[in-house]
């Protein structure tokens, strides 16, 4: 039932869970006048992982209905309909991962009025805490989650495929011919050893989707609709979005929505990314060397690991930012096996996968490698283009972050890889880390600074300033440092301090020939709004108006 239902369906349904009482998915409280916010969104917590374990599409938490009598008395809770509809926003931002309430009924039953709260399942694998703790029923009380549920809600995710399910209504007819002829293109390039174009080409669609192995005599799984589905046939994933996000995070903002087919939109998706030569001056050289600010394999690498291994369950859309110096890539989900540094080195097999009709797919299609070396290969790329390595932040546990550097974040690492092309990845990986301040172990520290390539002390370590050239002198860049937040920074702070407020276009004058190589006014423009918002943190840096002209102090 939905909360499109008419009263008497509802009165109807109130009657229903009355009858059957309280289960682990049912709760029924008189709130009279109110009801305490953050103790409703511990049952919340709790039904939604008490649905999860029974299998049930909905658990129900029922307001005007006295305990000890079971009869409806009604109540007076949030009678004001923004009231009463605000909760929803307020249960979704106190559960982690976010829980959307399916519905609010409010039911003018026969004895009273009654508020009626539909809450979805924990995900498959997922369970639900409300304000960073988990909750579950025992019998009518509610109780802390434990770890025997915990570890049956988290066991499902390496048991339930999303992508393996097949669309009941789905057609061969609501597929892409474009997106179809495409992927028998990547299928034939990937499998030509094995595999003769040929016989690929005298496949019909339905035995090429059989395959791929997104398709069986049961009909056509989700993993097809994302891949080669048409774009308004993305109505059979409801209530997943089956999208992709860029947005441009800069002063001038821009955003697009790319849909299915996954197998032609992420390359549309890379082709709006904004990509140029970076020139980078190695030590002792008096020429340049260009290199790509993104390298297209390493940004599709990206994506096509987004689309593998989103938790599609979670209903979320796929993000990628696009800042100045970085791309940043979201997806839904933890990360499914390992860290991400066991997958930089000596790559990691992955057991098994969240996704796995779909990754298998897309390995068959040569959009990812599913034993585990694409993280190598976007390191590796980094590292030959003397740029900072991929970052992954896993801080929050539904969700993976992933950050591609087209940028020098300290000239420092650059030169030094630039100087030394030996440097054995575990020690590249560890200068990485240093110029970003985290961590390294002492053993790969003692080899560095043995190689005279880190200065300073613990927890103050840096990559070392200077750098050795072919001939053994030193090359001294100090003043190339410029291209760091920080160096920007200490220019304007001093710049400002010694003849007062600065207006933008006299910031962007002051920077400009510090820039990198290539630079456009509108490149150092988005430079400064970056650094006046940064220094108003950091510094205390205020706009203000001064004789009619805004203009940037500090306080």
């Amino acid at each position: 039932m939905r909360a499109t239902q008419s009263n008497q369906d509802n009165v109807e349904l109130v009657d229903a869970l009355i009858a059957n009482w309280e289960d682990e998915t049912v709760e029924f409280k008189e709130a009279s006048r109110d009801f305490d916010t953050d103790r409703m969104g511990r049952y919340v917590s709790a039904l939604c992982n008490e649905a999860n374990l029974a299998g049930t599409d909905s658990a129900w938490l029922v307001f005007g209905v006295r305990n000890k009598t079971r009869e409806v008395v009604g109540t007076e809770y949030r009678n004001n309909k923004e009231r009463l509809e605000s909760t929803k926003l307020q249960m979704f931002n106190g559960t982690i991962p976010n829980i959307a309430l399916r519905g609010i009924r409010e039911v003018d039953h026969p004895g009273g009025r009654v508020v009626v709260f539909e809450i979805p399942p924990a995900p498959q694998g997922v369970p639900i805490s409300w304000k960073g703790h988990f909750y579950a029923r025992v019998g009518e009380n509610l109780e802390p989650l434990s770890m025997e549920k915990v570890d049956a809600i988290r066991a499902e995710e390496s048991m339930f495929d999303w992508t393996a399910q097949v669309v009941p209504d789905a057609e061969l007819s609501d597929l892409s011919p474009e997106a179809i002829t495409e992927a028998r293109r990547a299928f034939k390039e990937k499998n030509s050893p094995r595999i003769t174009p040929e016989t690929v080409d005298g496949w019909s669609d339905k035995e090429f989707l059989s395959h791929l192995g997104i398709a069986s005599r049961r009909g056509i799984t989700r993993a097809a609709i994302l891949l080669l589905g048409k774009p308004e046939s993305s109505y059979l994933l409801n209530p997943h979005p089956a999208e992709i996000t860029w947005r441009l995070m800069e002063e001038e903002r821009a955003y697009e929505h790319f849909t299915i087919p996954f197998v032609l939109s992420t390359t549309e998706l890379y082709g709006r990314i904004r990509n140029y030569k970076l020139r980078l001056l190695p030590p002792g050289e008096l020429i340049q060397r260009e290199v790509e600010k993104y390298e297209q394999g390493t940004v599709l690498e990206a994506i096509h690991n987004c689309v593998a291994h989103q938790e599609y369950s979670q209903h979320a859309r796929i993000a990628v930012y696009e800042h100045a110096d970085r791309l940043e890539f979201v997806s839904q989900g933890s990360f499914f096996e390992g860290e991400p540094d066991e997958y930089a080195i000596d790559p990691h097999m992955p057991r098994r996968y969240r996704n796995t009709t779909l990754v298998m797919a897309m390995t068959e299609l040569g959009m990812i490698d599913h034993l585990g070396y694409g993280i190598e290969k976007m390191n590796r790329s980094q590292a030959r283009r003397y740029l900072p390595l991929p970052e992954y932040d896993l801080s929050d546990p539904s969700a993976v972050r992933l950050t591609i550097w087209g940028s020098v974040v300290d000239e420092a690492y650059t030169h030094a890889l630039m100087s030394h092309t030996d440097l054995p990845f575990d020690e590249v990986m560890a200068l990485d880390r240093i110029q970003k301040g985290h961590p390294v172990s002492d053993e790969v520290l003692r080899r560095l600074r043995r190689k005279k390539l880190v200065e300073g002390r613990r927890p103050h370590l840096r990559v070392s300033a200077s750098v050795a050239d072919a001939t053994g002198t030193k090359v001294d860049y100090l003043e190339r440092r410029g291209q760091t937040d920080e160096w920007y920074m200490a220019l304007i702070n001093d710049r400002i301090r010694e003849i007062g407020p600065l207006a933008k276009a006299e910031i962007v004058d002051l920077i400009r020939p510090y820039m990198p190589s290539g630079a456009t006014e509108k490149q150092c423009a988005n430079k400064v709004d970056n650094l006046m918002r940064k220094m108003k943190r950091e510094y205390g840096a205020e706009p203000i108006v001064l004789n009619g002209k805004r203009v940037w102090s500090l306080t």
